[in-house]
């Protein structure tokens, strides 16, 4: 059992450095196969959204508390104005999106601050995006899809009694949301139709 000296911010900092070694020697043990499910629910914008098993050093790592499901949707009055019948308000995914990307600037502040012995005694990050719907609704050609968002910002409230702001900068741009929305990323896009069954002679 760790002692309290070991432990930061619910963390033993001694298992953590026998971890990050580790990783550093064994990196193919550490890589992470990550994925998740959207399945349409028959009312356009909505679908119900799975995350379960992951992989990690080339083993798939499942079980049943792994089961998280969020219902996806829109915006109640803009729906409304759509012409929606019966419009609720549900979180839409970009905000599940921005909530993503705080949150893991959050974790690369935080992981770090442990592995450096900084403590924090507070740490909320906002983040903000002004968006234009003209792509999403075929109202702007998709070569514009480029100009959808702008503005994008993201404030990070710290106190910590060791506080760097240049070091806590560095961290948050470690958080991998950070790095998956802030650089150039391919999506390989695959679109799967059922296979044409061949009519009877």
């Amino acid at each position: 059992m760790a002692s309290e000296s070991n432990v930061n911010q619910g963390v033993n900092t001694e298992e953590l450095a026998a971890f990050a070694e580790h990783a550093a020697e064994n990196p193919e043990d550490v890589q992470l196969g990550l994925s998740a499910r959207s399945t349409y629910e028959g009312t356009a914008a909505h679908s119900l959204a799975t995350i379960d098993s992951y992989v990690l050093g080339g083993e798939t790592i499942e079980r049943d508390t792994r089961e998280y499901t969020i219902p996806y949707g829109g915006w109640k009055e803009v729906l409304e104005a759509g012409g929606w019948v019966g419009a609720t308000d549900r979180m839409e995914p970009i905000e599940a999106a921005l909530s993503a990307l705080a949150s893991c600037i959050n974790v690369g502040i935080t992981i770090n601050a442990v592995a450096h012995r900084v403590d924090i005694d507070h740490l909320e990050t906002r983040v903000h995006t002004d968006f234009d719907p003209g792509v999403l609704f075929s109202l702007e050609d998709l070569g514009n899809a480029d100009s959808v968002f702008d503005n994008l910002t993201a404030d990070v409230e710290i106190e910590s009694p060791d506080l760097d702001k240049d070091e806590v900068d560095e961290w948050a741009r470690r958080a991998p949301v950070y790095t998956l929305v802030s650089l150039e990323q391919d999506v390989n896009l695959t679109v799967n139709t059922p296979a044409e069954v061949e009519a009877d002679d």
